[in-house]
């Protein structure tokens, strides 16, 4: 069965029968308090913690959220439910170096200079809605939807400053 797909110049453009199998697993973003973190993704954003890993002779731990509807298949055997983690696709990683706290340690969001990593992004089915739930919550707002040109996107920052993206995919689509 063919399928059409975007194509860019000078970009290789068949995929590699080698990388079948392979899942875009995880994001990762260093945080400086877990419990303030893990409030905002999974009451804020309604992401769930799917695994916590501890590694206390390095002194971080692990924190794999997801987002979806059904869990029922997630096994309560430990090893199978870290290998389940690893499997799935498109996971928020937050890390904590356990010498890290709020209020002394800042990270690079990555939108200052030097540039490099700008933002994650999350789908959400009423614009308008979510964004006014995000104000009444005092959620930090880096562009609010009456913000410049593009009034279909929102974004909002996360303990750390981190950007999240905020739009609906149907919108998007439309322009």
């Amino acid at each position: 069965m063919s399928r059409h797909f975007e194509q860019a110049d000078g970009l290789c453009e068949r995929k590699d029968p080698a990388t079948d199998g392979f899942v875009f697993n995880q994001t990762m973003l260093r945080i400086a308090d877990p419990a303030r973190s893990l409030d905002f993704y999974t009451r804020v954003m309604g992401m769930t913690l799917l695994k916590k890993l501890d590694f206390p002779d390095m002194e971080f731990s692990l924190y794999f959220l997801t987002h979806g509807e059904d869990f029922s298949d997630i096994s309560e055997d430990d090893a199978r439910r870290t290998a389940q983690t690893f499997g799935r696709p498109a996971m928020l990683e937050l890390t904590h170096n356990w010498g890290d706290t709020a209020g002394e340690t800042t990270y690079h969001n990555g939108n200052s200079d030097p540039r490099g990593f700008g933002h994650i992004g999350f789908h959400v089915p009423d614009l308008e809605a979510a964004c006014e739930r995000f104000e009444s919550l005092g959620v930090a707002f880096q562009k609010r939807l009456s913000d410049g040109k593009m009034n279909n996107i929102a974004f909002i920052k996360d303990p750390d400053g981190y950007w999240i993206e905020i739009f609906d995919a149907e919108r998007v689509a439309r322009g």
